[in-house]
């Protein structure tokens, strides 16, 4: 059975008033009597429940969510998800905001990262952009002690506490293979489309994704990086004039978002049969392409288990307790058409 504050109380001789005292560091315990309760404490093996002890207080954390704006379908999902966590956060005992920046907008994440400081929150999660503002800013959240989760793409050498995203780098290497393997002794070079080199899940996706090539696919030509911003309209355009200039195209990986202007730039070439395609994240308009054969495969990360890992690791640091790495693992899916899961009503 385990030891209760009671048990230290009887242990220490002192009241519950006073172990209550010493448990919360608050003054007005003689050292000699908080170190007989500290000696009572080791003594029996007591672990504070913090999080039946937060209960009890009614205490709620207040987080703060940096996403970016715009028209990629996956971080529209990413913040439903953080909604939903709203909605349950009477249940949770959080208090979250949404900031909202422009994609890519370094110096507009650094503020939006100086304004979360300023809010006092137990905790941000951020989707970083890979810039020495950024990393500053980060930097002195954590000197005030708040705690930072970087969400899908990580910032590496800026103290942040926890990554909730993927292995990228696996990712881009999952990429390759699944390219290599699908066109085969086709030939003809294989494109890249990226969102921006100043992401660093992007950067890692098309570092994995080259290694393996590579490796495994020696003498296959893999073409300069096409980035396209995320934005549709333009990833249409720019694999649209691609499309133009290489009519032997093998393969193209769509290492970002803006995958509906991937497969409109195929269909309207005609070449969505030919070429194999391969992209990440499942959402309605990347499900369709798949089903119809234009997208050959997808790789996927669940933004909801990102959410929601990201709040418990703040909770966790908010609180001092270790966070489970098992638990905070994000799997990387892989879906063909064979494989979807069911529509969510």
């Amino acid at each position: 059975m385990r030891p209760t504050v009671h048990d230290i109380a009887a242990e220490a001789g002192v009241s519950l008033a006073t172990v209550d005292r010493v448990l919360n560091n608050r003054p007005g315990v003689r050292t000699v009597t908080r170190h007989k309760v500290e000696r009572a404490i080791a003594t029996l093996g007591y672990v504070r429940d913090v999080a039946a002890a937060n209960l009890a207080k009614g205490r709620s954390y207040p987080l703060v969510f940096i996403l970016p704006a715009g028209e990629n379908s996956f971080m529209r999902g990413l913040e439903a998800e953080v909604r939903a966590a709203m909605a349950r956060s009477a249940a949770e005992r959080t208090d979250i905001t949404i900031l909202s920046v422009p994609a890519f907008d370094a110096p507009a994440l650094a503020a939006a990262l100086m304004e979360a400081r300023e809010r006092r929150p137990a905790g941000v999660a951020v989707v970083a952009v890979e810039a020495p503002e950024v990393t500053e800013a980060v930097k002195r959240l954590r000197e005030d002690r708040i705690a930072v989760v970087t969400l899908v793409s990580d910032l590496p050498g800026s103290g942040r506490d926890h990554f909730a995203g993927v292995d990228n780098i696996a990712a881009g290497r999952t990429a390759g293979s699944l390219m290599g393997r699908f066109i085969g002794g086709r030939e003809g070079a294989v494109a890249v489309v990226a969102g921006s080199m100043l992401v660093r899940d992007h950067r890692d996706r098309l570092e994995g994704f080259r290694a393996v090539m590579t490796e495994d696919f020696a003498g296959r030509c893999i073409l300069p990086v096409i980035e396209g911003q995320d934005n549709p309209t333009l990833v249409e355009k720019l694999v649209g004039a691609l499309l133009e200039r290489q009519p032997d195209l093998a393969g193209i990986y769509s290492l970002g978002a803006g995958n509906r202007g991937l497969v409109a730039a195929l269909e309207k070439a005609g070449r969505e049969k030919t070429i194999c395609a391969i992209a990440h994240e499942l959402t309605p308009h990347s499900r369709a392409a798949l089903v119809s054969g234009t997208i050959d495969a997808l790789l996927n990360q669940n933004a909801g288990h990102e959410v929601r890992s990201a709040i418990r690791v703040l909770k966790a640091k908010a609180d001092g307790l270790p966070v489970i790495s098992a638990q905070e693992r994000i799997r990387i899916d892989i879906f063909l058409k064979d494989n979807l899961p069911l529509e969510q009503a």
